[in-house]
C-alpha cells in the first residue's frame, strides 16, 4: 500500500488541496485545526460536515468512534467522487475531541487505496500494524 503521508504542520494549501479536520456538529469552529481551517481556508462557522472552502469538517466530538464511523464514510465516497482534488486528513479527533490515532485511524482503512487521500504518519502507523 503507498503511503500518502499528511504533513504534522500544514500552514499553506496550494490550489486543489483540501484541508480535512476535525469538527462538531453545531459547525462551533473554536479550537484546533478547525478554528485554523476558519480562520485561514473558509470553514463555514454553523457547517460541522462536508466541504467549506478549502476544507472537509468531520465531525468528532458527538460520541466514539461508530458515532463518527458515518462521517468517515460519507468523506471517502466524495473524495472518491472528487479525483481532480488531494484531501490532506488530519489527526482527527486526537485533539480536542480526546482520541487517540488507534481509536480513529481504523475508520480510514478504506482510504487507503484512494490515491487523493492523504493521512497522517500516526494513522498510517496504526493501520500498518499486524
Amino acid at each position: 500500500m503507498k503511503q500518502r503521508i499528511t504533513s504534522d504542520c500544514i500552514t499553506a494549501l496550494k490550489p486543489g488541496e483540501i484541508f480535512v479536520f476535525g469538527s462538531n456538529l453545531e459547525g462551533a469552529h473554536g479550537g484546533g485545526a478547525a478554528l485554523q481551517a476558519w480562520r485561514q481556508w473558509g470553514a463555514v462557522w454553523g457547517q460541522g460536515a462536508g466541504l467549506q472552502g478549502q476544507t472537509y469538517g468531520i465531525p468528532t466530538m458527538h460520541g466514539g468512534p461508530e458515532a463518527i464511523r458515518p462521517y468517515v464514510d460519507e468523506f471517502i465516497r466524495f473524495a472518491q467522487m472528487h479525483p481532480e482534488l488531494t484531501f490532506l486528513v488530519t489527526e482527527i479527533g486526537c485533539g480536542i475531541a480526546g482520541f487517540t490515532p488507534r481509536d480513529i485511524a481504523p475508520l480510514f482503512r478504506p482510504a487507503v487505496d484512494v490515491s487523493n487521500i492523504c493521512l497522517p504518519q500516526r494513522f498510517w502507523d496504526v493501520l500498518n500494524e499486524k
